[in-house]
């Protein structure tokens, strides 16, 4: 199948969606922390939809990628809306959602609010809550200080020279979305992938999502050799097996 592509407008801004026709449940990718919907796991799944006849789609959130908006100014509650915008505009029927990182976050909070539309979930390094309590306690005293002075800290990066902004805005924000700190009310099947050597959610964090959510068909696989990014050709295999199962 051919993959169409197109911009939805969103509160004012437009983000950037591809999509490819066929058959259900629909298989939706939310992506990471200041990562875009061409990294090589979309790529992966949108490949492996064209080859099985599936149907895919795949986004960026506001000041990501190809969509509008300064990603200085994006939020948890604006990118949550952007995935519930994407759904309700974009899909119908059933729906697996497939959240890396950030985006397993947003995952969750997308079947907490579209219970009736969310059937499966499969979780790739899934970082719920990870301002409060992942990113936060990492930042060096003048962090802090950048922060409360002028609302905003140049976080340095090994994917991305000259690092990104974390804006005060960011982290106030999340903190009324988090989850992790009772029963999280999802109850469809949910797959979860974790590297065992991931140096930015540690396994122990995505087995305690894992815990938390009240559906009993839960599977946690723990890839001991496994980094932050999951993408080895082995990683890639895993992501697919998993999605073919819940659907």
């Amino acid at each position: 199948m051919l993959e169409s592509h197109g911009k939805l407008t969103s509160e004012g801004v437009e983000l950037a969606w591809r999509k490819i026709p066929g058959a259900g449940p629909m298989v939706v990718w939310l992506g990471g922390f200041h990562s875009d919907m061409t990294g090589t796991k979309a790529q992966t799944l949108a490949d492996w939809a064209a080859r099985t006849g599936r149907a895919f789609l795949r986004f960026d959130y506001f000041g990501h990628g190809q969509s509008g908006g300064d990603f200085r100014n994006g939020t948890i509650t604006r990118w949550r809306s952007d995935a519930l915008a994407v759904i309700d505009e974009l899909t119908e029927g059933p729906l697996v959602l497939v959240g890396s990182s950030m985006g397993g976050w947003i995952a969750c909070l997308a079947a907490l609010s579209r219970p009736d539309r969310v059937k499966a979930m499969v979780l790739v390094a899934p970082a719920p809550d990870f301002t409060e309590k992942l990113m936060k306690p990492s930042f060096p005293p003048e962090a802090l200080a950048a922060l409360e002075a002028h609302g905003e800290w140049t976080r340095p990066s090994e994917y991305e020279d000259g690092g990104y902004p974390i804006t005060k805005a960011l982290l106030d924000d999340a903190a009324r979305w988090q989850i992790l700190d009772g029963p999280i009310g999802i109850h469809v099947p949910v797959r979860v992938l974790q590297g065992g050597v991931d140096l930015d959610v540690p396994w122990a964090h995505a087995l305690h999502l894992s815990v938390a959510i009240e559906c009993p068909d839960v599977v946690y696989h723990l890839i001991k050799d496994g980094d932050h990014r999951l993408s080895r050709p082995q990683d890639l295999e895993r992501l697919l097996d998993a999605v073919e199962e819940v659907s």
